[in-house]
């Protein structure tokens, strides 16, 4: 059966991680992403550490076959182009890629686009159905727009790392760089509702994706706004201000989550625990009885959690049907049966040397009932489908091919 996204070209001008996790979801679900990058310089994390190769994986290059991590999970499935846009040569066949283009995705600085000729205004008169995706920190408008950051500048823009960490810790950022995957994420949807709405009208756009816009959606559900005025400090650590209990705890051999949102969910934790006799406790009565209580609430649990395995606390908690789970390590994930059943984890392919069995990574996370998604092609050495791209659906001659190679313009 094909993949819902099949016949759908892409055009992924993109480096680091925000585009290309977008580029990467549209190629899981089958449009053909055709990376396309400087000949001079490929990829720039296809050269960054840590690396994978035949001897294992280290922060350095041991062999011309290394290549990195990052790079071999970001672009599988897709297509590499190398192609100079500052070549008269370059741009004019890129020129001709947009025409048989249904989308771009770029996440250069603001302005970049316009410098080299392949903006959206320009592109648009080539290809009025093009779905062109700009992903930026601080997006196409505004007096900081033309700002450059990373994950954990949006992450600290956006209010995520004033609330990351304990009261009394310093701003924290999130364990991965969750700014870029979530704008990666609200980009891959702008997309394809973008290509909805043109199977409807006909005609394309331009989405304006901003970083911070995206994780400030999400971070702002939150009453950040009202923690002053609620007595709360900036950080809670684990906790959930709206709820409790609602926080980690500590076991023998680790940590386990136990959250509660209903009164009843309450007294489930309380038989659990073996704490009946404050099932009709006046100040843990209610949910607002417990956030103002939250401590005395929070050492009820603690005292029995830290005499137990997290195995053997998860345990009893489940069957008094309380929501809880464990603190995952790398290692626990790996070996969860759950994930395993789900086809969740996989050993990571490289273009040369087959699947990595000693380098794992996520497959596909999207699963649908009629239509299948996933990465079946590792990522692609710089420039492996120059020929196929150029020759077959540009029409070039080898030998045209071959002068452009030896010019520098792919």
């Amino acid at each position: 059966m094909p993949k819902p996204l099949e016949g759908f070209r892409v055009l992924d001008l993109t480096q680091f991680y925000s585009g290309p996790w977008t580029t990467l979801l549209l190629a899981g679900l089958g449009a053909e992403v055709i990376k396309v990058n400087h000949p001079a310089t490929g990829d720039v994390v296809a050269m960054g550490p840590p690396f994978a190769g035949p001897e294992g994986v280290s922060f350095h290059r041991q062999t011309e076959d290394d290549l990195g991590i990052a790079y071999l999970k970001r672009t599988r499935n897709k297509k590499s182009l190398t192609l100079n846009l500052k070549d008269p040569r370059g741009l004019d066949l890129f020129y001709r890629l947009v025409d048989e283009a249904d989308v771009l995705v770029e996440n250069f600085s603001v302005g970049v686009t316009g410098r080299l000729k392949i903006d959206y205004e320009t592109l648009e008169k080539r290809n009025p159905r093009l779905v062109y995706c700009s992903i930026t920190s601080y997006g196409q408008s505004g007096p900081d727009a033309r700002l450059k950051g990373y994950d954990a500048v949006t992450q600290a823009v956006s209010g995520l790392m004033n609330l990351t960490g304990f009261p009394d810790g310093p701003p924290t950022k999130a364990g991965s760089a969750i700014a870029d995957s979530i704008g990666g994420t609200f980009a891959f949807g702008a997309i394809t509702t973008a290509l909805l709405h043109r199977e409807r009208t006909g005609e394309g756009q331009w989405l304006d994706v901003s970083m911070v816009d995206c994780l400030l959606s999400l971070v702002f559900d939150e009453p950040m706004d009202c923690y002053e005025a609620l007595g709360l400090p900036d950080r809670l650590g684990n906790r959930i201000m709206r709820l409790s209990p609602f926080n980690a705890y500590p076991a023998t051999d680790g940590w386990l989550v136990v959250g509660s949102g209903t009164d009843e969910h309450w007294k489930n934790i309380l038989r659990a625990v073996g704490r009946d006799e404050l099932v009709g406790d006046p100040r843990y009565k209610d949910l607002s009885g417990r956030i103002t209580n939250n401590d005395e609430v929070d050492a009820v649990i603690t005292e029995w959690t830290e005499k137990l395995t997290v195995e053997e606390a998860l345990k009893e908690l489940r069957r008094f049907d309380v929501i809880c789970g464990p603190v995952h390590t790398i290692r626990d994930i790996l070996a969860w049966p759950h994930l395993k059943a789900r086809g969740m984890i996989e050993d990571l392919p490289h273009p040369a040397l087959g699947n990595l069995s000693e380098v794992k990574t996520a497959a596909f996370p999207l699963k649908f009932s009629k239509t299948p998604g996933g990465f079946e092609a590792p990522a692609p050495q710089s420039g492996e489908h120059n020929e196929e791209i150029l020759g077959d659906l540009l029409g070039l001659s080898k030998e045209e091919i071959d002068r452009l190679k030896e010019d520098g313009v792919i």
